[in-house]
């Protein structure tokens, strides 16, 4: 890949802005469509696109696989643990209005930016951990034999 250096430049341009909107898509998921879920695809596409362009050693090097393995289980942390806050203070399980009895708005806003938040980390790792998983096997048949 080392000759497609246009194909190289754009993918370099295009890293940072896929990962700002992937933000953008995260933060005002409750109040336009998307949330978590397709932000953490959007960001996860950012690092794929990355790896087949500049191959698997360079990503590796930007997000390394332990980072995504911690990744992973920090969003489900997040998520779980909203719900099992919410238990402590007393109410249901994810019952946002525990986070600010007096205002349960506010609590709804914190706790679905919390949740949300989790789900995306949650889906970010591991769609780049399913494309790490796919792009480090060994092939069975070499290219040559096709």
């Amino acid at each position: 890949m080392r000759h497609h250096l246009i194909l190289r430049v754009v993918v370099k341009l295009l890293v940072a802005p896929i990962a700002l909107f992937a933000l953008y898509v995260q933060f005002h998921g409750d109040y336009s469509p998307g949330g978590g879920f397709q932000a953490g695809v959007i960001l996860a596409v950012a690092f794929i696109l990355y790896g087949i362009v500049f191959g698997l050693a360079k990503v590796h090097q930007v997000f390394p696989p332990w980072l995504v393995q911690k990744m992973a289980a920090l969003g489900v942390l997040l998520y779980a643990g909203t719900g099992v806050l919410s238990l402590l203070l007393g109410y249901t399980y994810l019952d946002y209005g525990a986070f600010t009895p007096g205002h349960p708005e506010h609590g709804q806003h914190w706790g679905i930016l919390v949740v949300e938040l989790g789900v995306g980390i949650t889906v970010a790792a591991v769609m780049v951990a399913i494309y790490y998983a796919f792009a480090g096997r060994t092939p069975r048949i070499n290219d040559e034999d096709w």
